[in-house]
């Protein structure tokens, strides 16, 4: 059979793009509001959020997230029922907890609701199908008046879809991220500055806010994510190269490491599963890189790029950063002009 006559439409990585300056009439970098939407029924202090893994989200680094006004998240690959019941006795209304898409998590996610957790996230490699959104559906019939965030998505449809299952919030990303080989092994993916803005074309119509979730390397990632239509950003390598993060850490030869890890990776797989599943194929990766330094360091030197550039595009607020947008396509020669220059 012959292929499909195809007509490709062109994606966008956060490299190929750049965001044009807008007059500015905000007097200084500190008076932008940073707050913005999780979801559509919940406020957040700061856009940005630590991704729900293992290697990522601890109890230090929660602490740090609450006080700066973010969400900690809980990652789903517990040891026992016992991690999450305490996660949630802990931060109460404050947090989220995870899952997969299980029918017999329905009583469980039930009890944490009763301890007091403000939501759920559900995730699953790829979100866009149909065991995802009945999951979603009865999610929110149980637990109409709690908060569901599903993912993970990169087309307008798939977010649309998960919105109309009742999700309250949509998680966009499938491949950006540091140890995530998905892309590489199966040729899926949509770049993720594309995903973003694609599926920010419809979330503006529906009124459910976007995570733009994987793929930031820098304030200047976070700050396209957010101009282009993302509501919040959830950032993995980042945070687990913080000195409070859940990553294991080791002496290196220039100073103290830690161990980031995708989800389905071998060294994840192998910890949690006992190896790799039958029939299955690693779509991660696990590496060693310096730790950062401390994670109120990390956060501080995010806000203060989205502050800036919420002034280069003349914008009080990240709505307003939204409505302002003036992107160009730009070459790989911009990333190397773009960088300081000793020589």
């Amino acid at each position: 059979m012959a292929a499909k006559n195809h007509q490709f439409n062109l994606g966008y990585t956060f490299d190929d793009v750049c965001l044009v300056p807008q007059f500015n009439n905000v007097p200084s970098r500190t008076k932008p509001s940073l707050e913005s939407w999780l979801t559509k029924n919940k406020k957040i202090g700061i856009p940005i959020l630590c991704s729900n893994m293992d290697s990522t989200i601890s109890d230090d680094l929660a602490e740090v997230l609450v006080e700066a006004g973010s969400i900690p998240i809980y990652h789903r690959f517990t040891r026992s029922e016992d991690e999450q019941q305490k996660w949630v006795k802990k931060w109460g209304n404050r947090t989220f907890i995870s899952c997969g898409v299980r029918e017999d998590r329905f009583d469980f996610i039930g009890q944490l609701f009763e301890l007091g957790a403000a939501g759920i996230c559900v995730d699953v490699a790829h979100g866009h199908s149909q065991v995802m959104l009945h999951f979603v559906e009865e999610l929110k019939r149980r637990y109409p008046d709690r908060e569901v965030i599903a993912g993970n998505a990169c087309t307008p449809m798939a977010y649309h879809d998960l919105v109309n299952a009742g999700a309250d919030g949509v998680k966009v990303g499938i491949g950006p991220g540091a140890a995530c080989t998905t892309r590489i092994m199966t040729g899926f993916g949509v770049p993720q500055f594309s995903a973003i803005y694609e599926c920010a074309q419809v979330a503006e119509k529906l009124r459910v806010p976007l995570i733009a979730d994987g793929g930031i390397r820098t304030s200047r990632d976070v700050v396209l994510a957010l101009a282009a239509g993302a509501s919040t950003v959830m950032i993995g390598k980042l945070f687990a190269l913080t000195n409070e993060s859940a990553a294991k850490k080791r002496q290196g030869k220039e100073g103290l490491e830690a161990k980031y890890r995708g989800q389905s990776s071998v060294d994840f797989q192998t910890d949690y599963y006992g190896g790799l599943k039958e029939k299955t194929v690693a779509e991660g990766i696990d590496f060693w890189s310096k730790v950062s330094g401390s994670a109120k360091e990390l956060i501080g030197e995010l806000l203060g790029g989205i502050r800036s550039g919420l002034t280069y595009g003349g914008s009080k607020n990240i709505k307003e950063l939204q409505r302002k947008a003036e992107f160009l396509s730009v070459s790989n020669r911009y990333i190397k002009e773009s960088y300081p220059r000793n020589n």
